[in-house]
């Protein structure tokens, strides 16, 4: 690829994006003027990765995500209009919902985003498709799960800050899959829908083949921590009455409940593979939230 233009670039997923492609251009759609540096960007023959987005699990407020759609809105128009090569768009697999219960997800499943941050991603998908349908701009758009890697915020943040303490955790019986996927591995996916065009606007899911438990990351992340496991039985059914009684619903059904993903058409696609395991991905985010400790 000549070139390759990065909104986000400083985040987590785009610091990786830049660490696999280092000539890769940033691009700052934050701040009042964010038109401004739009208009002044050069995307001609450019490949356009949109990374740029609040994490979820930061909050839950509409208005931190009420921009989305226009942003996305603005730069696949722009890009149509400069004669990029191509649109890569990293959205979220809540944009397919909260839960999988029979199957995992599958990149056909209509969408059922639930939270601000869901819905902020699906406006931003459908805004992008419809500059794809009338224009000839080539976009992907890519559904991660959760993304492991040192350095991640949000819901894994939070989830590092618990198993750091010395307090014993009520997950020993949860019995759920979680699929993940590691941020190195994100970035190489992000980068090979770029340099691979295809006419029209596609829908991509990426995943680890293998997915875990709550019970099995804790385990491992107080392990990586050197912390002792400490878990508790108690049914998934009491702990989720309890933090609807606290307001936490939504946060404790991520710990409990399932949420799998099937990304083998994306795998044959593009000839990608998860290539970090759980237990790598743990020591990083291990290691790197002790030094930030």
């Amino acid at each position: 690829m000549s070139r390759v233009v990065v909104t986000g670039a400083s985040g987590f997923v785009g610091r990786a994006v830049r660490v696999a492609a280092p000539h890769a251009e940033p691009l700052r759609l934050s701040g009042a003027d964010w038109r401004d540096a739009l208009a002044a960007c050069d995307l001609r023959d450019a490949a356009v990765l949109h990374l740029g987005h609040a994490a979820h699990g930061s909050t839950d407020d509409e208005s931190v995500f009420a921009d989305t759609a226009a942003k996305a809105e603005a730069l696949a128009t722009a890009a149509a209009r400069a004669g990029a090569r191509v649109l890569v768009f990293a959205s979220s697999i809540k944009v397919n919902g909260e839960e999988t219960r029979e199957r995992p997800f599958r990149r056909d499943d209509p969408p059922a985003p639930a939270d601000a941050y869901a819905r902020a991603k699906a406006a931003a998908e459908v805004a992008i498709a419809r500059v794809a349908r009338e224009s000839p701009l080539p976009v992907h758009i890519v559904r991660p799960p959760l993304v492991f890697g040192a350095g991640a915020k949000g819901n894994l943040a939070a989830l590092m800050r618990l198993c750091d303490s010395p307090w014993p955790l009520p997950f020993a019986s949860v019995q759920n899959r979680r699929s993940f996927v590691a941020v190195e591995d994100l970035a190489r996916l992000l980068l090979a829908c770029a340099a691979q065009p295809k006419a029209g606007c596609h829908t991509w899911l990426a995943a680890h083949p293998t997915p875990f438990s709550t019970p099995a990351l804790i385990r491992q992340t107080r392990s990586a921590l050197g912390r002792p496991a400490r878990l508790l039985t108690c049914p998934a059914s009491a702990l989720e009455g309890a933090a609807s009684v606290l307001g936490r619903r939504a946060q404790v059904r991520r710990l409990t409940r399932s949420l799998e993903v099937d990304s083998a058409a994306t795998e044959a696609a593009f000839d990608w593979r998860p290539q970090a395991d759980l237990a790598a991905c743990i020591g990083e985010m291990a290691t790197a939230w002790r030094r930030a400790s």
